[in-house]
Order: structure tokens, then sequence, then C-alpha cells
């Protein structure tokens, strides 16, 4: 079902999003875009589908939250004032490697070869369908990661990121959003050491109000339903999945 997004109203989006499955908490996005119904609407579309969202309105809000803050993905305009996504993409590519997708009216061929080639990942012209896009972005984040397949297998348990199941020896289990977003982000940098700076960073976004505990709450709810050796803790350090 393709969504005309110019004239697309709050109301319809809502209507529109809540038929999709059971949401998870994926990752944090960013999304960067100067017509507010769109910008509203993308936003809330996506927090409907579990993921923790911050907006920007302009180019220079835009890139001051890309540079500031480690973002799974953005979602990046190409026409905004104060700076255009062309711009906003190549002084964020100075710096930072983060996932983008562009988001666009325009649909000439050059256009979309400038955006590539100035350092886009992806590339989507409005209108544009809205599975498409959590599609696009989802694998945006797992190639990111290095993970080329939906499927992550983590010894007894495995993870679907596309069908986001996840199942202890073949049997699904059920998480909730955060410990469902906890056990990706993890997974997906399975062998590291994850700080819990950088779990509160990627689980949560601006207008979270978060609890000092919360995170260890949540590792021990996982530990109860994946085994008690799932998460490992590195005193002093962070977590780790082996």
């Amino acid at each position: 079902m393709d969504l005309d997004w110019q004239n697309i109203n709050l109301q319809s989006v809502g209507d529109y999003v809540r038929v999709a499955p059971d949401a998870s908490t994926l990752m944090r996005i960013l999304i960067v875009e100067d017509e507010p119904d769109l910008l509203h609407g993308l936003a809330r579309a996506f927090r409907d589908e579990g993921y923790a969202v911050d907006i920007a309105d302009n180019g220079e809000d835009g890139l001051f939250n890309a540079e500031s803050t480690d973002y799974d993905a953005i979602l990046l305009d190409v026409m905004m004032p104060k700076l255009n996504g062309w711009e906003v993409l190549a002084r964020l590519r100075k710096k930072k490697k983060t996932p983008v997708l562009m988001l666009t009216a325009r649909d000439q061929s050059r256009d979309r070869v400038k955006g590539l080639d100035t350092g886009a990942d992806d590339y989507v012209v409005k209108p544009f369908d809205l599975p498409e896009v959590l599609a696009r972005l989802r694998a945006l984040i797992r190639r990111s990661a290095g993970q080329t397949t939906n499927v992550i297998n983590l010894g007894d348990v495995t993870m679907d990121t596309a069908a986001r199941i996840v199942s202890l020896k073949h049997k699904p289990v059920e998480l909730t959003a955060r410990e469902y977003a906890l056990v990706e982000f993890m997974a997906l940098h399975r062998g590291e050491v994850v700080t819990r700076t950088q779990l509160y960073e990627h689980l949560f976004d601006e207008n979270d109000a978060t609890l000092s505990n919360l995170l260890d709450v949540h590792v021990s709810n996982v530990r109860k339903k994946l085994g008690a050796e799932f998460i490992t803790t590195r005193r002093g350090h962070g977590y780790c999945i082996e």
C-alpha cells in the first residue's frame, strides 16, 4: 500500500500502523524532515513499530543530533531549510559512518546518484511504502553490524530480526519491548563488551525518563527467560553475549 505522505494526516498514519504485528523495541533512530505532518507521522509510525526516535525539522539541528548521538540509523530528507540533506550527509560523513536512508521527492537518476555518492546507504522516493522503508532500515542496521541475514544463532537461542522472534531451543520466548531491544543490540555486537552507556543510548530516546537500575532489571529478566549465562557481566566494563 503506497501512502501519499504529502497529503496524509496524523490520524490516517495512526490507523495504518495499528494494523502492524505486535511491535518490539528495535534501535534508536533519527528522523530529519522539515514537513511537520510527515515528520511527526513518521515518528509516530516508527515508535509504534518499537523504535526509539529522535526528530529534527531542519538540517542544522539534524546534523547536531547526528554528530552528538550514536544512532543506529538516520532517515534524512533532502530539501530542508538551513542545511539540505546532501550538506548534512557530507558533513556527517567526515565524522561518522551512521547508516543513512535518504527520503526525497526527487526521483531523477542524477539526484539518486548524488545522494549515494555523498555517502547515503539507501534512497527512497516519496510517496513511499511504509513497510518497505521499515524493511530497508532493518537491512541497513544489520549490514552496519556485519549481519547479512535475518537469523542470528546464539547457541540455544535463535533470533529472527525480520519476524522479531526470539526462540530458546526452537521454542518462541515472549520478551517485552525493552528486553527484545537489549537482546537484539547485544546479538548484533556478539563477542563485544557493550557498556551500560551504550545500551542506554541505543534503547531510549531523548523523551524517555530512565531509572538508574532499569537496565539491571531488563538484564535480569532476559537471563530468567533465556538462561542465566546468556548475558555475562564484565565487572566495571559492561555486558557481553559470547
